[in-house]
Parts: structure tokens; sequence; C-alpha cells
């Protein structure tokens, strides 16, 4: 089958609503050595996608053109200096940019072996949170086996893996979420306590529970103070976004007294010598986890690529729980 030479994509050609997102045939752009060319199972809607939608999130300079920033599907082509990977392998992708198509390119060492027995489609729900969560929730807060995580927002994409990656590591894990329903799927999944934040106090539930020694944060804004008073000695709070806002005035004399850590991090700029480092540490730790049934992407709801809008419609309204998928 000859390598196709054009692809659909989700641009934004002005910034606005979901119906700002166009669907166009664009040329595809020509391989380069390290990178791969995936037909595309499905591709994942994450937060960041409708950011860049409004214009608050820019692309990092050299990053395809397009929304998306994961996908799964099989091989189709390979560059030059790809040995890893050959056409007909099923791999999931942690790309830049461009996921929205039905044909993606990906830096070989940003893709990963679809992992066995999983349908293919839903491992384009793993790549974003999964690298998002390795990286903040293991290796910049060092979570330990028994230890506490607390994770904010735990019903959505990065929650709901947060939560699972949490209790196969061994940790007691605790969440928030706005509703009962949202906080009986934290239960489910693996936390220990699932908090409503709209009816309880969560900085009280863990401070009795002996304080959060790794805080994963996306929401900000008054979470901040409130981060703070129920870590425990030498917490780490790792912020990873800010649906609340991003300043605040707050009280870092228990910051200081506690020995707290306060870090923040973004991945989608990172090196891409940075990014295949974790998708090695990942596939060695976080994919026997898998096959093993301890983590799976919930799938809230899957729509065609040219309803990209009706997806971010749904992402905007936050009216569901884990995973949001397109599929060509």
């Amino acid at each position: 089958m000859p390598v196709p030479t054009t692809h659909r994509i989700a641009i934004v050609p002005d910034p606005g609503g979901p119906e700002a997102i166009e669907i166009t045939e664009r040329p595809l752009p020509e391989l380069l050595p390290d990178e791969v060319l995936i037909r595309t199972a499905a591709c994942g809607v994450n937060r960041p996608d409708t950011f860049e939608r409004m214009g608050f999130y820019p692309p990092p300079p050299g990053a395809p053109d397009g929304l998306g920033l994961e996908a799964s599907g099989i091989v189709e082509a390979a560059g030059s200096s790809v040995d890893r990977f050959k056409p007909g392998d099923p791999v999931c992708a942690l790309v830049t940019g461009g996921g929205y198509s039905d044909y993606v390119i990906a830096k070989a060492g940003s893709t990963l072996p679809a992992p066995e027995g999983m349908d293919l489609a839903a491992a384009a729900g793993l790549p974003e949170t999964v690298f998002t969560v390795w990286a903040n929730v293991f290796e910049a807060g060092q979570l330990k086996a028994g230890e506490i995580l607390l994770v904010h927002g735990g019903a959505g994409g990065i929650g709901t893996t947060a939560i699972q990656m949490g209790k196969a590591a061994g940790a007691r894990v605790f969440a928030t979420a706005g509703s009962a329903d949202k906080c009986a799927i934290c239960e489910r999944l693996g936390a220990e306590r699932a908090i409503n934040y709209r009816e309880e106090d969560f900085a009280a539930i863990l401070r009795d529970a002996g304080g959060a020694d790794v805080i994963l944060d996306m929401v900000g804004g008054p979470y901040l103070q409130k981060n703070i008073d129920c870590a425990a000695f030498r917490g780490r709070i790792i912020q990873i976004a800010f649906l609340q806002g991003s300043r605040i005035e707050a009280d870092f004399m228990r910051l200081m007294l506690k020995q707290l850590t306060l870090t923040g991090s973004t991945l989608r700029a990172r090196p891409d010598a940075e990014k295949a480092a974790l998708a090695s540490a990942i596939e060695r730790n976080v994919w026997p986890w898998i096959s093993k049934g301890q983590i799976s992407p919930e799938i809230f709801r899957t729509f065609p690529l040219p309803d990209a809008a009706a997806a971010h419609r749904l992402m905007d309204s936050g009216g569901h729980y884990g995973k949001i998928l397109l599929t060509p």
C-alpha cells in the first residue's frame, strides 16, 4: 500500500469557541529520519487542546500544525534512522501537535508499542496522561509506596490515570471531584477516599489522614494555600495547570516550616530527548501495570474526527469523566 501524501487535520485559523475548529486536507510533511508515520486508530482530546483553540496555549516552535497531543494506530512508514518500529506495528504516541488527523507523524522516541490486549483506539487515551503523571508524580514528586497522594480533578483524564498509577505503585490515594457520581468513579478506580469539594473541606480531611506526601494540582487559585496547609512534612506539591487562576495571595510560612517542595511543570515543550527518556521509563514501569490490568484508560465518549467541535463542546462543559477520543 503506497504511503499517503495528504491527510485530514483539525486546525484553528482564528482562536475562538469549538466552532473555530476546521477539518481540512493538507499535504503530509516529509518524514524525518527519527519519525514514524502512524495511520490513526484514534486520537485523544485534552484540556490543553481547548486552551490552544482559544489562543491561550500556543504550540512550541517547530510543532506540527493542528490540534492534538496524542494518538494511536498502525505504523505506516518509519524514518531512515528508526530501527525499533516498522510498518504494521501497533503503537501509541505523544506528539507536540497534529494529533487530530487520520495520519499522524510522531518522533520515534515518544512512540510506544500499544499495550498487548488493549483495544488500539483506547490506547490513544494513554500517552498525554501517562507521560504527565509519570513525569510529575513519580519523577518530580518521587511518590513511594505507603505515601499519600492527593489528586485534584480526580475524574478527569489526568486524574483517573493518576489514581490508577498511584494505587498500582502502592500509595494511598485521595482525590477531589465535583459530584457524587464523579467521586464514585474515583473510588472505583482505586481512591481510598474521594472528596466532593463542593460539600467537604479536602484540606481538613487530608490533615486528619496525616497530610499528603504528594499533591497533583491542576486547579490553582485558592487550592494553592489549601495544598500547603494539608501537605505532610517535606511534602511535594506539583502544579500542572491553573483552571482557577495563577495569581493569588498566600502565606508561605508553612511551606518553609514544613520544608515543602512546590514545583511547576509543562510537558509539551520538553526536548525530544527528555520525552524519549520518559517513554523508556514508562515502558519499563507503567506498561507492566497495564498488562496486569491495574491501569486502563477511562473512555467516556468517542466522536468521529469531523465532529471535533462537538468533542470540544463536551470538554468545555465539564460533563464528562476520563477521556474523550476522536476516530478518523
